[in-house]
C-alpha cells in the first residue's frame, strides 16, 4: 500500500481496503469493500469533527456519572417475601436457592 499522508476528507477506496484485507489474508469481496470503505470513511470525518472542537476548558472525566449521579442511601430494607420469590424458583432448599454446580 502505498504511503500517502492523510487527506483532508480523509476518504477511504475500496482498493486501500482489497489491499489491506489481502495483506491480512481476509476474505472481502467488492461489494463488502465498498461497505467497509464508506463506513470507515465515516468514522474517520467524525473523528476530524471531533478533533476540531475546542476542549481547552473541558475538565476531563473518568465516568460521565460522576458530574451528575446521585445515588440513594445503603440501606437495607425488609420488604422482600422470600415465600413468593422462592415459589418461582426452579429449585429450593432450607430457605437458599439451590443453582447448578459449576466448578467442579
Amino acid at each position: 500500500m502505498s504511503q500517502q499522508p492523510a487527506t483532508s476528507d480523509s476518504n477511504v477506496s475500496r482498493e486501500e481496503i482489497l489491499e489491506v484485507a489481502n495483506l491480512a489474508r481476509l476474505g472481502v469481496d467488492e461489494n463488502t469493500a465498498d461497505s467497509y470503505a464508506d463506513d470507515i470513511s465515516k468514522v474517520l470525518k467524525l473523528m476530524q469533527t471531533l478533533s476540531s472542537v475546542d476542549t481547552t476548558d473541558i475538565k476531563p472525566l473518568a465516568n460521565i456519572h460522576e458530574a451528575c449521579q446521585e445515588l440513594r442511601a445503603d440501606v437495607a430494607k425488609h420488604d422482600i417475601n422470600r415465600e413468593r420469590n422462592q415459589s418461582v424458583a426452579p429449585a429450593v432448599e432450607e430457605g437458599l436457592y439451590l443453582v447448578p454446580q459449576v466448578i467442579e
